[in-house]
């Protein structure tokens, strides 16, 4: 069987070299406009194509407005901050998530809550999400607080795992009724829609990531997207260093940040979302032309969930249990083919054991199985 798989991901990437997860494709304005940069000597945080940037990336999700950061941690960091997140007030996000979903929420001193996700999504359950707040918190006058803890839950963060949209609709409803702040991680779902909008566009505001595996990339880069426009300004604001505008002199009212994305990366990064639409639709052929091979050899490959258009950003199959999955593993990177187990479940990180978390199944369940393909939008054909 697995033979069979390395010659197949072999035939779509035309090549006996190594195929590696993610690469980034090039083929628009991408060496015109950085050489703008370049030539007009325009590269750092102050130029035409950070504007344009942002209002491209507002454009294509939806939204009023967006907020161009130095990477995707960073920009949910900000959003954090933006939505009074502090010391000693709780998160709720998900165990199934890259790391930096839950150091964001870190960095403003609060202390992350785990609760499982859907295994038809891999993202946040808002059932679970539902029990976890009914038998596990009181409601006061000034908000939800853990009722083992004493802390306030300020916040909950979905993410969008792989690009699949989250029951993000529900979970905002859940929320709401809790007067918790919903901030998305959409860091990997840039171009996905649920129920006909763009995720990162539910809650109060979300944030984006153009590292270099991404959809776009922008080499590293983030940004917040809103239609909060008193959000957005002090976003950036505060991404700026706070400085009041002024022709020569330096002032500051605010303590801000150094997360300003360079010109040159803002340059790179409208040529890439020029070329979204057709990276999108690329992905999703990719994704059709695995589900049919592995739907022939018995192998589970995730699919989209219900009332959701995914960019497919990395592709999964759920293989048999955690043997199958190693076992996977070892064959195809012993053959150059760089397949990626997902992440470890963030509560089994020594510096996340202490958290609170409610019963994560579902997380288990996913970790153990699931392995991410060669996802490039360069494949053959």
């Amino acid at each position: 069987m697995f033979e069979e798989v390395i010659k197949f991901i072999r035939s779509l990437y035309d090549t006996e070299q190594a195929i590696p997860l993610h690469t980034p494709s090039f083929t628009g304005n991408e060496k015109k406009y950085v050489m703008d940069c370049i030539d007009t000597h325009v590269v750092s945080s102050v130029g035409g194509y950070v504007s344009a940037f942002e209002q491209a990336t507002a454009d294509f999700c939806g939204c009023r407005y967006a907020v161009a950061s130095v990477n995707g941690t960073e920009a949910l960091h900000m959003a954090l901050m933006l939505c009074n997140v502090s010391a000693e007030d709780e998160v709720i996000t998900q165990p199934l998530t890259f790391v930096a979903t839950v150091n964001a929420i870190s960095y403003t001193g609060a202390v992350p809550v785990f609760v499982d996700v859907d295994k038809d999504t891999m993202g946040l359950s808002p059932e679970k999400l539902k029990d976890f707040l009914t038998h596990n918190t009181i409601q006061k006058k000034s908000g939800t607080y853990n009722r083992y803890t004493g802390r306030r839950i300020r916040a909950c963060v979905p993410m969008h795992t792989f690009g699949h949209p989250c029951r993000i609709e529900d979970i905002t409803e859940i929320c709401s009724s809790y007067n918790i702040t919903v901030i998305e991680d959409a860091a990997e779902s840039l171009g996905s829609f649920y129920k006909g909008k763009h995720t990162g566009t539910f809650g109060k505001i979300g944030t984006l990531s153009f590292n270099g595996n991404k959809i776009v990339t922008t080499g590293g880069g983030g940004m917040l997207i809103t239609d909060d426009e008193a959000l957005a300004k002090l976003g950036k604001h505060l991404t700026t260093q706070a400085k009041v505008p002024h022709p020569w002199e330096y002032v500051h009212d605010y303590i801000g940040y150094n997360h300003r994305m360079p010109n040159i990366n803002a340059a790179l990064g409208l040529a890439q979302i020029e070329n979204l639409p057709l990276f999108v639709a690329r992905k999703r052929e990719l994704a059709k032309r695995y589900e049919n091979f592995f739907s022939k050899i018995g192998i589970p490959f995730f699919k989209e969930p219900e009332n959701c258009i995914s960019n497919y950003w990395l592709n999964a199959i759920i293989l048999k249990d955690e043997t199958e999955r190693d076992n996977f593993l070892k064959e195809t990177n012993d053959n150059n083919i760089f397949t990626r187990p997902i992440w470890k479940l963030i509560p089994s990180l020594k510096m996340y054991k202490h958290c609170h978390k409610a019963n994560i199944d579902n997380a288990k369940w996913l970790a153990e199985r699931v392995v991410n393909l060669p996802s490039s939008v360069h494949y053959h054909g």
